[in-house]
């Protein structure tokens, strides 16, 4: 079975990831500034051919991937994410971060300005668990990467004219209590791409911490299915 390829979103680590439960996982890290950068880093370290998994940024990283080397892209799960050039007020925004770090704030407090955006009101306040591990993956994260990260955020382009060329069997998986990526982000994704459906959990943006049993059934489910589909 193909190698998934996990890519976590900003500020986050590997523990988005920790309660799906899934085998024969690759899990870089997204520490460049520069997207047409990271695609040539990942192309040269991953293996020959995989199946992509990404979270938000990474989703991003994913589908730029899947733009610039679909020979090496089996199967692709885009989660909680944005086809769409930035705005100016997402670049103010992390220009915003930018300076606050240069000021010396830290990775995890900048995480907490944001976490009602993340989890949701309700989440926040009943699930103190997934509060810590929301703020734990942006303090493990660290000012360097996120420095990283926030410039490579704002490399990003309009991916949306290039999906219609991107073959791949794709999976989108939006959160319906998403903030940050609502849920029409992801049908404009499913709406370019000639191989793509569509599933909505009942969830924040943080989909694979918030509800790891459903994410991870409904990917193995998806990766079975590939399989079947001679992804091999």
């Amino acid at each position: 079975m193909l190698p998934l390829v996990l890519l976590a979103g900003m500020n986050c680590t590997h523990d988005l990831w920790a309660d799906v439960a899934l085998e024969s996982v690759v899990r870089p890290v997204l520490d460049r500034d520069d997207i047409d950068e990271q695609v040539r880093v990942l192309r040269a370290d991953l293996p020959e051919r995989f199946v992509l998994v990404g979270h938000s940024l990474g989703a991003i990283v994913a589908m730029a991937l899947a733009v610039a080397a679909p020979e090496q892209v089996a199967g692709m799960c885009l989660a909680s994410t944005n086809a769409k050039a930035p705005t100016s007020a997402q670049r103010e925004g992390w220009r915003d971060w930018l300076a606050r770090l240069d000021r010396g704030d830290g990775a995890r407090e900048l995480q907490a300005s944001i976490l009602p955006a993340l989890l949701g009101d309700a989440v926040a306040r009943e699930r103190p668990d997934l509060v810590e591990r929301a703020l734990a993956m942006g303090e493990n994260t660290g000012v360097a990467r996120l420095r990283a990260q926030l410039h490579l955020q704002l490399s990003r382009r309009d991916l949306l004219d290039a999906l219609p060329a991107v073959s791949t069997p794709t999976l989108v998986v939006s959160g319906l209590d998403d903030l940050i990526c609502p849920p029409h982000f992801h049908t404009e994704i499913v709406q370019r791409m000639p191989d793509a459906r569509l599933v909505t959990l009942d969830a924040g943006h943080l989909l694979p911490l918030e509800r790891p049993e459903a994410f991870g059934a409904l990917l193995r489910s998806w990766r079975l299915q590939l399989t079947g589909a001679g992804a091999r």
